[in-house]
C-alpha cells in the first residue's frame, strides 16, 4: 500500500489473514514456511499469507520475541507491531466504503507530509527497525525522520540494543540500503542516531578528517564518502561496487594528525580495516574481494594515466585482472565513482577507465599458449617462459596505448 500511494511500482503483495488458525490454512492447501512466524504460501501464486499476530519482547536483540497468532488478534493489533506508519496501511480484499484503506496510525498522512514515523513505542523492541528506517530514508530521500522517532532511536542505541544485532541481519539491511536511490541518507540517519559509531566505527571516524583541498574540494573525508556512494547509485553500480566504494578510504580515519591533510599509505590501512569489517559483518566473498582490490589499488588506478606499459601490466597482474576481467571492470567503476564523487567533479570524465580496460583487452589477447609452446621448444622453461609471456603482454599494451 505504501508504494501504491507513493505512485511507485508494486513489487509484491503482503497478505494478512484475520480470524484463522494454522490448521485452517493448511486445510485449504496453504504451505507453512518458517518456524518462528505463522506464514504460509498460497498454493497457486506462492505469495506470502501471514496470520495476524502480536509480539512480546522477551530478551535483548533481534530474536528476543514471543509471537502470538490467534483468531482473535485484530488487524489493528497486527498493524500496531509494524515499524513505520507508512508500512501500517492495509486494504481489505472486499472494499468497505470510502477509499477502502485501513489506516489507524496515520500512514497516509505521513506519506503526504513525507515523514518517517514509528507506529508505537513497540518500535524500540526490535533494533533491526533502526536499520530498516535508515534504509527507507535512502529509498525516499525527500522524507524526514520525525523528531520523536529519532529520539526513540537514540535511546535504543544508548540502551545497547544495536550492540545485540546479529551480523547477518546487519549486513542484509546495509546491503539493501546501499542499493537504494540515495544510499548516503542511510548513513546520515544511522550517524544522527548514534548507530553508525556502533555498527561501522571505521566509517564514523572519517567525518571531520580533512583532505587536500586540491584533490578534494569537499575537504571532509566523510562528506566525500557520501558523495561517492551517491555517485555509485547514479551510475547504477552493483552491490559489490557500492560496498567497495563504502570501504575504499577507511584508512584515512587512522591517519596521524601530524601529517594531515595528506594521507600517505592510507590504501594499505584501508585494506586492513576492510578485513575487520568483512569478518565482523560476514560480508560475502565477492564483495570482500572487490573491495580489497579497490582499497589497495584505487590510488594507482587514478594515476594510471601516468604509467608506462610495463607498469600498467604489473597493475593488471596485482589486481588479478587477466584471470578476472569483470571484477577489474567493477574496480574501475568504483574508482570512477571515487573520482566523480567530489564537489565540481560530478560530470567529469574518467579516461583512466577506458585506458585500463583497453590495456586489459590487449593483454588478454596475447596468445600465451603458443608463446609458451615456442619457448619450451626452444629449450626455455619455468621463469623464462613467464618472462616471455609478460614481455609479449607489455608489447601488446604498449601498442594499444600508443607506443608509450
Amino acid at each position: 500500500m505504501r508504494d501504491a500511494l507513493l505512485g511507485l511500482p508494486v513489487q509484491d503483495q503482503d497478505w494478512v489473514v484475520v480470524g484463522a488458525t494454522p490448521e485452517q490454512m493448511t486445510a485449504q492447501g496453504y504451505l507453512p514456511v518458517g518456524k518462528d512466524f505463522p506464514v504460509f504460501l498460497h498454493p497457486q501464486t506462492r505469495e506470502e499469507y501471514a496470520l495476524a499476530r502480536t509480539e512480546r519482547k522477551t530478551a535483548r536483540g533481534y530474536h528476543g520475541f514471543a509471537v502470538q497468532a490467534a483468531p482473535d488478534v485484530t488487524l489493528e493489533q497486527d498493524l500496531a507491531r509494524r515499524d513505520l506508519t507508512i508500512n501500517a496501511i492495509a486494504q481489505p480484499v472486499v472494499a468497505h466504503g470510502g477509499d477502502g484503506l485501513i489506516d489507524p496510525y496515520g500512514g497516509r498522512r505521513d506519506i503526504e507530509d513525507k515523514v518517517l514515523r514509528h507506529v508505537t513505542d513497540a518500535f524500540r523492541e526490535d533494533p533491526v527497525r533502526i536499520l530498516r528506517l535508515a534504509r527507507f530514508a535512502a529509498r525516499l530521500p525527500d522524507f524526514r525522520v520525525a523528531p520523536e522517532t529519532m529520539d526513540l532511536m537514540r535511546g535504543m542505541v544508548a540502551d545497547g540494543e544495536v550492540d545485540a544485532l546479529v551480523a547477518e541481519r546487519v549486513w542484509q539491511e546495509l546491503a539493501r540500503g546501499l542499493m537504494e536511490k540515495t544510499p548516503s541518507r542511510m548513513f546520515e540517519v544511522l550517524r544522527e542516531c548514534g548507530a553508525l559509531a556502533r555498527l561501522l566505527p571505521e566509517v564514523e571516524r572519517l567525518y571531520g578528517v580533512p583532505q587536500r583541498a586540491d584533490h578534494h574540494p569537499e575537504i571532509d573525508t566523510g562528506v566525500h564518502l557520501m558523495m561517492v556512494l551517491d555517485m555509485s547509485a547514479r551510475l547504477q553500480a552493483n552491490l559489490a561496487v557500492r560496498f567497495a566504494c563504502l570501504c575504499h578510504d577507511l584508512g584515512k580515519g587512522t591517519t596521524p594528525e601530524d601529517v594531515l591533510p595528506r594521507h600517505i599509505g592510507h590504501e594499505q590501512r584501508s585494506a586492513k580495516l576492510l578485513q575487520d569489517v568483512c569478518e565482523r559483518l560476514r560480508v560475502p566473498n565477492d564483495c570482500r574481494a572487490l573491495a580489497d582490490v579497490v582499497a589497495r589499488e584505487h590510488g594507482n588506478i587514478h594515476r594510471s594515466g601516468e604509467l608506462n606499459a610495463a607498469s600498467v601490466v604489473r597493475l593488471l597482474e596485482r589486481c588479478d585482472a587477466l584471470r578476472k576481467p569483470q571484477r577489474f571492470a567493477d574496480a574501475v567503476l568504483a574508482c570512477e565513482c571515487d573520482a566523480r564523487g567530489r564537489k565540481g567533479k560530478e560530470e567529469s570524465d574518467y579516461p583512466q577507465g577506458r585506458r585500463l580496460l583497453a590495456a586489459l583487452a590487449a593483454a588478454r589477447a596475447v596468445p600465451t599458449e603458443s608463446i609458451a609452446a615456442d619457448a619450451m621448444a626452444a629449450g626455455r622453461q619455468g621463469p623464462e617462459v613467464g618472462a616471455m609471456i609478460q614481455a609479449a603482454r607489455v608489447a601488446a599494451v604498449q601498442q594499444e596505448l600508443g607506443g608509450d
